[in-house]
Formats: structure tokens, sequence, C-alpha cells
């Protein structure tokens, strides 16, 4: 008796009726397109969420190096690849705290323009009240009749000479208060307020007219900073240069460790190990993050989390490059050390004047 077949829908090569897959593309024989479906598909597909991730997850958590050991020891089947799990779990931590940097953004936006208006409300009244400030003509108006009567009065030239430097030295004083970036911020909100050529107010700022394009490109931003205090927008762009920039430091941390442990494989090795520590990281913060936003932690229960994944790393790296504990310690400390005190802040160095550019 002949056995009935049906045809994959993928494929479309016939197999015998009751497979629950197709033997030929490893598609599901009949699958109605639900919600679940679509959903379980998707981050299947992308994300690889599935057994192999709760069957790493676990041993991620409470066996330092222990994935990593695994990997590289062949078993690469049996739990979640290790770039995948670092792109699944950064997706998932960046998610966490955008909310927390868009919250601070906001916060930031709102009290520098309140700052602003209240520095342009303040200039105004300083204005109103204060009595006008000396020009030229008004000092060679006051200097006439000095030097008319020079004789009359006993002057000699040094007096009228005094006389001129204390005029000229009021005059300014009005005009000559500067803000930290090194420029007259009440003049530059007068001529913004007035609707001033921005070329001008470049120039007031300091702008040379031979400027090349970084300095051109710093003093734009410079004002549109001044004129609506944009720290929010520089926070915002920054934090979404962040995931780009771990893309380069995940790869010098393994630099670091192929220098510590050059005889210990090749860098792919320490890369491995990198992809799995990051993920641990992570991990760690998108819950210290979660909870931070549902309930306010104390600081030192913060810091105690952070400071435990220093002790994960060193357990991690004792595990797996099999060395005595003192020297695993050392190491994990040097690295450590180098990483936070020298890459880290160059990196951030580097995003915070390309956010300030770029904004």
């Amino acid at each position: 008796m002949e056995k009935s077949t049906v045809k994959c829908a993928n494929c479309e090569k016939k197999f015998e009726e009751g497979f629950e897959f197709c033997p030929h593309c490893g598609q599901k024989s009949n699958q109605e397109v639900t919600i679940k479906v679509l959903f379980y598909n998707t981050i299947s597909n992308y994300f690889s969420f599935d057994a192999r991730f709760f069957k790493s997850f676990i041993p991620l958590m409470i066996r330092p190096g222990y994935l990593a050991k695994q990997f590289l020891q062949g078993k690469r089947l049996l739990y979640l690849h290790p770039a995948q799990m670092y792109l699944f779990i950064s997706v998932i931590f960046f998610f966490i705290i955008s909310f927390t940097v868009t919250d601070f953004a906001d916060k930031a936006d709102t009290a520098l323009k309140k700052e602003r208006e209240e520095a342009i409300s303040k200039m105004k009244d300083s204005i109103s009240d204060a009595e006008p400030a000396l020009d030229s003509l008004q000092i060679e108006k006051m200097m006439k009749p000095l030097k008319k009567n020079q004789k009359i009065l006993g002057l000699n030239d040094m007096d009228l000479k005094k006389a001129d430097s204390i005029m000229t030295l009021e005059r300014n004083k009005s005009s000559n208060i500067n803000t930290n970036f090194g420029y007259n911020s009440k003049k530059i909100d007068s001529l913004i307020e007035i609707g001033a050529d921005e070329a001008l107010i470049y120039k007031e700022m300091g702008m040379e007219q031979d400027a090349n394009y970084i300095t051109k490109k710093f003093y734009v931003q410079l004002l549109k900073f001044h004129k609506n205090r944009g720290a929010g927008t520089i926070i915002t762009t920054f934090f979404n240069s962040v995931p780009i920039a771990m893309f380069f430091l995940l790869p010098l941390f393994a630099l670091l460790l192929k220098i510590f442990y050059y005889n210990k494989g090749r860098y792919a090795y320490h890369l491995v190990f990198s992809f799995y520590y990051f993920s641990f990281l992570f991990t760690v913060f998108s819950i210290i993050f979660g909870l931070n936003m549902i309930w306010d932690i104390p600081d030192w229960i913060d810091w105690l989390v952070a400071f435990s994944t220093f002790f994960y790393l060193f357990l991690a790296i004792k595990n797996f490059y099999e060395q005595h504990w003192f020297l695993s310690l050392f190491k994990s400390g040097m690295i450590t050390f180098v990483f936070l005190l020298m890459v880290i802040p160059t990196t951030l160095i580097l995003l915070l004047g390309f956010s300030f550019l770029f904004y």
C-alpha cells in the first residue's frame, strides 16, 4: 500500500504524511501563523532564544569561566554561542537603561533651560536698573574741560592720564564678564535676543575668521548649546554611541587578556572569554537598573554588586586559564586597573567629544 505524502510549503519537496518536520529543510509541517509562533520564530532566529539560552544562563551566573571553557572544548551546540548571548543580553541592557537615560536627559534640559531664563531675566533687570556705561565719546567729553583747565586746577600730565585710565577701566568692567567658555555670556544673550547674524555671534564668542572645519563645528555646537542648553541631547547622543563603543571595548579587553596570557591560546580564545564575561556584566547591570526603576535600592548595595563583578572576573580567570589563585588575582587586578583607568576613560572622552560635535 502506497503511503500518502504531503508537499512542504517551504522547499516544495514531498515527504510522508505524519512527519512533524520536513526531512529536507526542517520546517514544521503544519504550523498556523499565530502571535505566539510569529514572535517565537523572530526571537529564536535572531537571538537564539531557545532551550540553549536557559541552559547557558545559570552557568553564566554561578559558574565563572565555565561556558568559555566548554565552548573551547568543543561543546558548541549544547550552550548558546558566546556572540549570540552577548548580543541578546546587550539588547536587553540598553533597552532597560534607555528609560533612565531619557529621564535624566529631560531633567538636565529642564534645569539648564530654567537657568538660562533666569540669567536672561537678571540681565534685563540689571540693564534697566544700572546706570549706562561710559563710552569713548563720553570719556573724551569729560576729559576735555580737565585738559582745558589743567593749569587752573593744578593738574599735570600724569594726573590726566590717571583720570583717563580710571574712566576707561570703569567702562570695561561692565563688558568684560566672561563665562567658563571664555566669552561674554551676557553679550551673546543680547545678540541672540536682537536676532543678530550668527557670523557676528561666532566672532564675539572668539572664533577667528579663518577657522578650520572642526573649529567652526565646535562653535556651531557651542552656540546651539548656549541657546537651548542642550545637555539632555548630548547625554542621549552619548548613550546612543555607547553600543558602538562596546564593539571596540570588548576586543580591547580580549587584547589585554592576550597580553597577560600570551601563551594560553590564540586571540580568539580570549575573545570567547570576553563575550561571556561582558554578557555577565550586562546581565548584572540590567537587573540592578531594572530593580532601581521599581524600588530605590540603597547605594551601598549597588556598589557592592558592582564590586562583585571583579570577584567574578577573578574566579572566571582562575577557572578558565587554570593558574594559581594568587597569580590569577594579580592578573585580574592589573587587567581591571588598565581597563578602567586607561581604556574606558579614553573611550568616554572620545565619545563625549563626538556627542558634543554631532548632537
